[in-house]
């Protein structure tokens, strides 16, 4: 005999005797209970607490109509609110699915019943119960102050990265953080300084990706008034700005090499003198660095100083993509929509279920950052309260019909290939035409062709 304990219990309330075995029989996979009255169902609710509800709305005394339903629709969603009731009726079945609906109900199917198509329901209604239930439990664990710094995570894997900053957090040495675009290189990085003694110190950063090479030497140690054109007055650099706290170079691996051998030097005696000075003058402040490029392979094709890389890398710490963070991608897209709900005074409340299945499937190519632009402009474009997975510009998730021609599939293999690539290369279109192994021409043509945009 089989062990139920461990499979998710699904309740089915039907007063009809025959359909009832019927029913109990055509579910493999689940632990199935059963009631004929609302005080039945309510008992078996409290006791059991399943998931997933199967409701004839036509149950005594008045199983010719739908009042004793909808009365144990109403006290099932006010006693379990997640609970995911699917409707039955017969009667009036326009006007009874509007209402169940808008009572809270989550699917509705009309009989007489299609057993294949109530299992695919069923099956649905578990997989979003599932996956809202691990949301929760994730956003309680956030809530419960379980990382660093603001990080929000509930992933084994991130948790590890945020338990090793916390851990070098309290000694003096250089942390070089390595990890794709848009994973939260900076937010780590300022954790880390909130959790060190210099706390009380200056958290600066520069990303040396964004400022032109000519003027990054002077954004870096300053420059003395009258150094070059345009120098109108003494100027202090982010180097000495950081002193006593945290200086943290993002995109390191563009810093040029003669600017690396400057900042070696600083690393090596701690003193700076700015552009056009004599003066030396003594910087304390410890460095976090970051880059998204393989840093490895850069010191050995000599395009970044080994020398240089020692003194940045006394601790290295890998950042896993959002793809590798099981159950993020969930928790931060509830975040990021509550977060711009409220800024922007929309009156989106929450992610439809197939927007959270879509979610869930998607690599995310872009990380956080595709995530958080992605549920911003949803917020915006959403035309009721839910948020839905063709809000997020998401396929959904649940739709796996054939497609109806060779043709179609082609298409559509192209427009996600076109789309993955576009949020790999952040937009750019000679990175995108690399990454898919086409011209950039070629790859206009089919943007064009498909109405993409970068």
């Amino acid at each position: 005999m089989s062990d139920t304990r461990q499979l998710p219990k699904l309740l089915i309330i039907e007063d009809d005797a025959g359909l009832q075995r019927q029913l109990r029989w055509a579910y493999d996979g689940y632990e199935i209970l059963t009631a004929s009255t609302r005080e039945e169902a309510i008992a078996a609710l409290r006791a059991e607490e399943p998931p997933v509800v199967t409701l004839d709305l036509g149950l005594p005394p008045d199983p010719d109509g739908t009042t004793e339903g909808f009365a144990t629709l109403e006290t099932i969603l006010s006693l379990r609110p997640d609970t995911k009731v699917i409707v039955a009726s017969g009667h009036g079945a326009h006007e009874s699915m509007l209402r169940a609906i808008a009572l809270g109900a989550w699917d509705f199917y009309q009989k007489p019943i299609d057993i294949d198509a109530l299992g695919l329901i069923v099956a649905r209604a578990f997989h979003v119960h599932r996956l809202e239930a691990e949301n929760r439990r994730l956003a309680e664990r956030v809530e419960a102050g379980a990382v660093l710094g603001g990080m929000i995570t509930g992933s084994p894997e991130m948790l590890k990265v945020t338990r090793t900053i916390e851990r070098v957090a309290a000694a003096d040495v250089s942390v070089m953080l390595l990890g794709a675009s848009g994973t939260g290189k900076e937010l780590l990085a300022r954790g880390l300084h909130e959790s060190s003694p210099r706390r009380k110190g200056a958290f600066v950063a520069i990303n040396c990706a964004a400022i032109p090479e000519t003027l990054l030497e002077s954004e870096l140690f300053g420059h003395e008034k009258g150094a070059f054109t345009g120098a109108v007055k003494t100027t202090e650099g982010k180097i000495e700005q950081a002193h006593g706290g945290t200086l943290f170079l993002d995109e390191i691996g563009d810093v040029p090499l003669p600017l690396q051998v400057k900042l070696l030097r600083f690393l090596q005696e701690r003193v700076i003198e700015r552009i056009g000075g004599r003066k030396a003058i003594e910087v304390d402040t410890r460095i976090v660095c970051a880059t998204h490029q393989d840093i490895d392979a850069m010191v050995a094709d000599n395009r970044f100083r080994e020398d240089l890389y020692y003194r940045l890398a006394e601790i290295v710490v890998r950042i896993p993509s959002l793809a590798e963070r099981p159950g993020d991608a969930g928790l931060l897209a509830r975040h990021f929509l509550k977060k711009y709900a409220t800024s922007m005074n929309m009156g989106v409340r929450n992610f439809a279920p197939d927007a959270l299945a879509a979610i869930d499937a998607w690599g995310w190519p872009g990380n956080v950052r595709e995530l958080e632009n992605r549920v911003k402009r949803a917020v915006i474009m959403a035309d009721g309260k839910s948020v839905s997975a063709a809000d997020l510009d998401l396929e959904s998730a649940e739709q796996d019909a054939l497609p109806i021609n060779l043709k179609a599939a082609r298409e559509t293999a192209d427009r996600k290939a076109i789309r993955h690539a576009l949020a790999r290369a952040e937009g750019n279109i000679s990175g995108t035409a690399r990454l898919l192994g086409i011209s950039r021409p070629t790859l206009y043509d089919l943007m064009k062709a498909y109405d993409l945009q970068p």
